[in-house]
């Protein structure tokens, strides 16, 4: 890997940070979600386009009318803000230098500071450290840059600025902080993960009464792991990882003090059909419900607001032979449960 070198940038960095990765800029590589595969953006790419931004595979994702992203609470894990990607060819990254230097060297409302700089930049990558942008190497490696991540706080994508492009052979991966990584990925395609919502059947269905045992369940088949996989490709590169939320417990939380769920904590896990709980059946009357609630107290005309959340767990793998996990994300709804008092007979 020729002159990989953590640079001290000063005004240099700054004219870098506005030269190389402005938003207008046909070289800005965030993510785009448009559930395309790797393969199929290759066949699409043409010699002016960037290699930086990052695919993704939703075909596996969760779909329906009510689907959302899972909430990940209690933790300090945040998607990054930027990383270091493969971005230009040679060609492109010399066109793009000329192109910055040209404009900034010979516009009168430019700063001198701005025009020594960007023309120490360019003395740097086109005689200097490297030769004419390493052109003659075109087919042997890549130029690295930063990529923000659009979905973090303007504040914060600029992190990576402080490192200026450098050149790297094709199929090496740079041990430098912030290096595009399966990991980094995997949080990337975290944030594209979707979940069905949660509406649980119950029986008695719409209203039910004070003291009495309503049964709850979801039916095999409505929840199943969902995956998405994000990937960035170049020249003898290929990183991706594929991160899946699988459903691991559906919590009810009543909406009032007055009811009792079954089991007591209101933690029903899956079975190992998919399924939880069990349906009810005429059969069961007067048994204990294995997911379950039992309101105390009528919703006087109105009605409570039934909170069905299922845990996911989240778990991601990548390409060479790595994996982990991240922490576990929930999502829910709310649906209405009416409940009356119980009628006395009188004999």
């Amino acid at each position: 890997m020729q002159g990989l070198k953590r640079h001290t940038i000063g005004v240099a960095g700054l004219v870098t940070a506005l030269l190389l990765a402005p938003a207008h800029s046909a070289f800005a590589g965030g993510p785009i979600d448009k559930g395309t595969t790797t393969t199929a953006r290759e066949n699409s790419r043409k010699d002016d386009t960037l290699y930086a931004a990052v695919s993704y595979d939703t075909s596996k994702n969760g779909s329906g009318p009510s689907v959302g992203h899972v909430s990940t609470a209690g933790t300090s894990w945040t998607p990054p803000a930027c990383w270091l990607a493969p971005k230009w060819t040679a060609r492109q990254f010399a066109k793009q230098m000329e192109s910055e230097y040209k404009n900034v060297t010979t516009d009168p409302n430019q700063p001198n500071y701005a025009k020594n700089a960007t023309s120490q930049l360019r003395e740097m990558y086109k005689n200097g450290e490297y030769k004419n942008y390493n052109v003659d190497k075109q087919d042997e490696g890549m130029w690295w840059g930063a990529v923000e991540n659009p979905n973090a706080p303007i504040l914060e994508r600029t992190a990576c600025n402080s490192t200026l492009p450098f050149w790297a052979k094709n199929g090496e991966t740079p041990k430098v902080k912030n290096a595009i990584s399966p990991k980094i990925l995997a949080g990337l395609a975290r944030e594209q993960i979707k979940v069905p919502g949660t509406e649980v059947t119950l029986a008695p269905s719409g209203t039910t009464k004070v003291n009495l045992a309503t049964w709850a369940w979801l039916d095999h088949g409505d929840f199943k792991p969902v995956s998405v996989t994000a990937s960035i490709t170049a020249p003898g590169l290929d990183i991706r990882a594929t991160t899946v939320a699988t459903p691991v417990s559906l919590k009810l939380q009543p909406g009032t003090e007055d009811a009792e769920t079954y089991p007591t904590s209101g933690e029903c896990t899956f079975n190992s059909d998919g399924s939880i709980g069990e349906p009810y059946a005429t059969r069961r009357a007067g048994q204990t419900p294995p997911c379950g609630i039992k309101y105390l107290r009528s919703s006087a005309g109105g009605a409570y607001k039934l909170q069905a959340t299922v845990t996911w767990e989240i778990t991601w793998t990548g390409s060479g032979n790595t994996s982990g996990r991240m922490p576990n994300g929930t999502f829910g709804n709310d649906q209405d449960v009416r409940v009356q008092e119980a009628q006395a007979v009188n004999h």
